[in-house]
């Protein structure tokens, strides 16, 4: 079965600059993965006519189907829609549906409806239009030479749900495509040099297949085995058994065995035994609530933080001895149990997590340098606490602070319940 190939291309001088950070192409990449389409490139071009037109051709030359995002605002500087009429061959005309879409959105704003906007419902006579339920800009679609191309607005919200509704159903209809399967284990403990140590003899027992990837992040190491081929149920069966090999090998510091982070983990283990936690956060500043925060349903579960940055809120609000703060500091093993125990008496919650520790570039010392940090979990009965050092910036420390806070809160939570 030949296999689908597909382009990215995202248009706009600020994702060059680096003012907008693309997160679109991330997204769709997924979504094309997921039913057997394989991404081959992605590329960023600036607003710039030439630009876009060379990647149009280049991209056309690799792929079959070929995804475009940005430029089809109302502003001067928005050239795709007309680029792609001249492109394909063919003129603008205005579309009775869009135009219609693009005067309610406008009603029921209450907003004048300037020429610009309007123009939005003009779209090239050659393409098949997408229409657009959550914004103004259709989408479109072209065919040339057996090729797709997609032409999407750059906003996320309205790029994803043209992707779901009207690129996905297309292209599965359109092409066939191979059966496509991802497995992924999420481990902790072990670096990606050392698991694949581990774990060479499996790997060079893979057949052609199935791909073994290391994605290493944060201190955790995802682990996933992509399988492809021609029936969804004989690829599932074949992966299953590798998976479960893999899952054998690495049991001792395997967190999941689905591609999920820390924060879904904890929160499934949480809910299964029926116990709330909290959190007291002074170097990663209400990071780790934000996480655990940004799981639906964690309401369930997570009662609340304090963010102590201040050694005054470490005294006053979790309790902690101002004789330790001023002996030992507040990056210390004393410190971090204290806040623990003050977070679980102050917030009524069976386990909590601290953190304390010097995030950089500035604030060091000889005895504790940049990156030196504290991190404890307990519950009423007991408390673990673990130093670590960090040698990153500054937003590093803090997520990799985060990460192995929640990884220690995971496994005390395990073993004292």
């Amino acid at each position: 079965m030949k296999q689908i190939n597909a382009s990215i291309i995202t248009i706009g001088d600020e994702l060059l600059i680096g003012q907008t950070v693309d997160t679109n192409s991330a997204w769709m990449a997924r979504e094309l993965n997921k039913i057997g389409i394989w991404v081959k490139r992605k590329v960023a071009v600036g607003d710039v006519w030439d630009d876009i037109w060379k990647a149009l051709d280049d991209e056309s030359e690799s792929s079959d189907v070929i995804l475009i995002t940005g430029g089809l605002g109302p502003t001067g500087d928005d050239i795709t829609k007309p680029l792609l009429c001249q492109y394909f061959g063919g003129r603008l005309v205005v579309n009775e549906q869009v135009l219609e879409h693009v005067k309610n959105i406008f009603t029921k704003l209450k907003r004048p409806l300037l020429e610009r906007n309007l123009k939005q419902a003009e779209v090239p006579d050659v393409c098949t239009v997408l229409f657009n339920e959550r914004g103004t800009a259709p989408g479109m679609m072209f065919q040339n030479n057996g090729k797709h191309y997609f032409s999407l607005p750059g906003v996320p919200y309205e790029m994803k749900g043209l992707m779901t509704s009207e690129v996905l159903p297309r292209l599965q209809k359109d092409f066939t495509l191979p059966a496509l399967v991802h497995k992924t284990i999420f481990t902790a403990g072990q670096g990606e040099s050392f698991i694949a140590e581990k774990i060479k003899d499996f790997e060079s027992s893979l057949p052609p297949n199935i791909k073994l990837a290391y994605l290493p992040a944060y201190g955790m190491v995802r682990l996933r085995l992509t399988a492809r081929g021609d029936t969804l149920s004989r690829v599932e069966a074949e992966l299953a058994s590798y998976f479960n090999q893999l899952k054998e090998l690495v049991k001792d510091i395997m967190v999941s065995d689905e591609d999920e982070g820390l924060e879904i983990v904890i929160g499934k283990i949480l809910k299964s035994k029926g116990k709330t936690i909290a959190t007291a956060e002074s170097c990663t500043g209400g990071y780790i609530a934000h996480l655990i925060t940004s799981v639906p349903g964690s309401s369930n579960y997570f009662m609340g933080s304090v963010v102590s940055y201040a050694n005054e809120v470490k005294e006053n609000i979790l309790g902690v001895s101002p004789g330790t703060l001023q002996t030992v500091g507040a990056v210390s093993e004393e410190t971090v149990r204290q806040m623990v125990k003050g977070t679980i008496e102050k917030l009524h919650v069976d386990f909590a997590v601290a953190t304390s520790g010097i995030m950089g570039p500035d604030g060091g010392t000889p005895e504790k340098p940049v990156g030196t940090v504290w991190i404890a979990a307990g519950n009423k009965e007991k408390t673990e606490a673990v130093k670590l050092f960090f040698r990153f910036d500054r937003e590093r420390n803090i997520e990799l602070t985060a990460h192995a806070a929640l990884n220690l809160l995971r496994k005390f939570i395990l073993a004292n319940s």
